[in-house]
């Protein structure tokens, strides 16, 4: 009878025991399987693409070789396109990851887009800077390694650091990364040429320095600050660090701009980049920002006429200047792997 007792036992127990985990497992939230969804979606669309530029490639070949073979191809056809060697400019850019916690999932997507257009305008440019991004953890990281098989691992003439930009001055390396050719080849730069470009800056940046670094404040807020100012994140921080700040002499060659004008982080690299091109504020300024992409227009241009008529306080939001999430979404696998 015992024997039979522990039978059934040992029969119903793993049972009882698939029935009890199973009850205890939560069934995932619709938000969870949207996003499960758009991922596989991703996934799908990148293999898809890769599969019709592979395509495309050898329809190319093909089509050439058949010129060739009919003598349709001149020598000036047939000789390979050399790119033009980008000369670097020497300063460096710091883009300053430090703000992960007061960002949004949302807000997180559209700085790791931002990132990917920096990344993409510093490859292409004739002088390029030497781009730095620190204080790369969190939501972020996660971001960047979901995107495109973290392909920012391979990009050109870019460093990732986990630590702050404070170790540009203080010659240490992170936990686990003690060797002298690490310490030798990571980046280094004085505290007194470092530059911290923020908006809320009193200082109006001149010129750019080879021997300078600058930092910009990889943050995104678009939510919560649309009508009263943001707050100081950059300054307030830059100041207590004891690093100079400076701002882009928007308001000297942009007069009919709002007072406040926050931009994107490529924004601000890009109109860097077209200043070392053209040493010239005002076309680096409008080649990144054309005057009628703040024309007022509709509502949106009666509510601002009235407040700034009123007095008020006009803030130029980041939704107002920076090209579509969804799109930058879409574009940031694309183009960017070596």
């Amino acid at each position: 009878m015992a024997s039979a007792t522990n039978s059934i036992s040992d029969t119903l127990t793993p049972t009882i025991l698939d029935h009890i985990e199973d009850s205890t497992t939560l069934p995932p939230s619709k938000s969870a399987l949207k996003k499960a969804r758009r991922r596989e979606h991703l996934a799908a669309s990148k293999l898809e693409k890769r599969a019709r530029e592979k395509e495309a490639k050898k329809e190319k070949k093909r089509i050439r070789s058949e010129k060739r073979a009919a003598g349709e191809l001149d020598s000036e056809d047939e000789r390979p396109k050399k790119k033009l060697k980008s000369l670097e400019f020497g300063a460096r850019v710091v883009i300053d990851l430090d703000f992960d916690d007061k960002m949004s999932e949302k807000e997180i997507s559209s700085l790791g887009s931002q990132l990917t257009y920096t990344y993409s305008a510093n490859r292409n440019a004739g002088f390029p800077f030497q781009v730095l991004n620190t204080s790369l953890k969190g939501k972020i990281l996660a971001r960047l390694e979901f995107v495109g098989d973290a392909s920012y691992k391979r990009w050109s003439n870019t460093e990732w650091w986990s630590e702050s930009y404070e170790g540009l001055w203080n010659a240490q390396l992170p936990e686990g990364e003690a060797s002298t050719s690490n310490l030798m080849s990571r980046s280094k730069a004085s505290k007194e040429s470092i530059v911290y470009l923020t908006a809320d800056s009193e200082v109006e940046l001149e010129t750019l320095s080879p021997e300078e670094t600058y930092i910009l404040g990889g943050i995104v807020d678009r939510n919560r600050y649309k009508v009263v100012p943001v707050a100081n994140l950059c300054f307030d921080k830059a100041t207590e660090q004891g690093i100079r700040t400076a701002r882009l002499p928007i308001g000297k060659y942009m007069e009919n701009l709002p007072t406040r004008k926050v931009l994107t982080v490529n924004q601000v690299f890009e109109i860097m980049i077209h200043w070392v091109e053209t040493r010239d504020w005002e076309k680096a300024l409008y080649a990144v920002m054309p005057k009628r992409k703040f024309e007022e227009v509709g509502k949106k241009a009666s509510k601002r006429a009235k407040k700034k008529e009123a007095g008020g306080t006009l803030v130029l939001n980041a939704d107002d200047v920076e090209d579509n999430d969804e799109e930058a979404e879409g574009a940031q696998e694309a183009e960017l792997e070596e």
